[in-house]
Order: C-alpha cells, then sequence, then structure tokens
C-alpha cells in the first residue's frame, strides 16, 4: 500500500504560521475531504508540518520566500517573515525531514498547502507581504519534485487519488 505525505494542517492539526489547521472540507469541499479521510482511514497518511520540523513555533511569523541577488551561499532566494527575520534554515531543514519521510516511507505522492513557503505547489506569495500570489513552488515541494515526488495541493485531491491509482496499478 502506497503512503502518501500529507500537510499536517489538513489532519486538524493546529500547525499553521497563525496557530490554525486548514478545514479542506470548509476551503475545498466535503468531496476532497472525503478523500482524505478514505486515505486516512487506509492507514496512508504520513502528516507533517515541514515548518515546524524544521524547528518554526506555532503560532510564527508570516514568512514568504524572497528572490534576490545570490549570497555567498548562492542562493538566489531566502525565507523572510514579515518583520524581516531571515529563517530559511528551518525551512530547508524541514525540507529535508519530508524527503527523508519519502524514502523512508517510498513515498511517491504528496498533498501539500497551496501558496504555502513549503508546501505551496502552483503558487506562492509574492515576498512582498502584499497578499499577491504568483506562480512558484515551495521550499519543500521543489526538493521532493527534484527527488521524483509527485506534489499536489488540496485543490487537486481528484488528480492525487486519480494517480495514487496509477502508481498502484
Amino acid at each position: 500500500m502506497e503512503k502518501i505525505l500529507i500537510s499536517a494542517c489538513f489532519l486538524g492539526n493546529p500547525v499553521r504560521y497563525d496557530g490554525s489547521a486548514l478545514d479542506v472540507s470548509i476551503k475545498v469541499g466535503l468531496a476532497a475531504q472525503a478523500i482524505i479521510d478514505q486515505w486516512a482511514g487506509e492507514g496512508r497518511l504520513v502528516p507533517l508540518c515541514p515548518e515546524v520540523a524544521g524547528g518554526l513555533p506555532t503560532p510564527r511569523p508570516p514568512a514568504e520566500i524572497s528572490f534576490s541577488k545570490k549570497d555567498r551561499s548562492g542562493l538566489d532566494w531566502r525565507v523572510i517573515t514579515s518583520s524581516g527575520m531571515d529563517v530559511s534554515e528551518p525551512f530547508q531543514r524541514g525540507a529535508k525531514i519530508a524527503m527523508q519521510l519519502c524514502q523512508q516511507h517510498g513515498i511517491k505522492l504528496a498533498v501539500l498547502t497551496e501558496s504555502s513557503p513549503s508546501c505551496g505547489s502552483s503558487t506562492i506569495y509574492n515576498g512582498q507581504f502584499e497578499q499577491v500570489k504568483v506562480a512558484g513552488e515551495g521550499i519543500t515541494t521543489a526538493l521532493l519534485r527534484e527527488r521524483g515526488v509527485r506534489v499536489f495541493s488540496q485543490f487537486e485531491l481528484p488528480k492525487a487519488a486519480d494517480y495514487l491509482k496509477v502508481i498502484e496499478g
């Protein structure tokens, strides 16, 4: 049976930056929640909040990926909080922990929180704290995809369910 890495906030865990969970049934719909509930009942889910796993507290200041000139570490992005604190290291650490869980459980599929600087799969915020979304992916999503894990958002749960059927044959 295939395991699925899933954002812990989808399962009612209050780990989001503001100390809340993300209620998929309200934000996306009951059909999406039914998919998560089915997977949970089958024992497939491996929950993780990469930001908390990386060492950040809950609640915590909002953070966004900021793109800038390359620094001496060779990175051309940083994760910065709304107060200007660089939290790139905990975000990287959380991404590595997510990858380790995928390797440990043979995970090929993840469902992560859209627009998050860790988990965004098609959009992230623009790094200016303007509530403007742009095309992009979070730090954890980028690492997982680089290593062959398919990442879907909560808005793509039917596609994720279809992909699960494909990889299970």
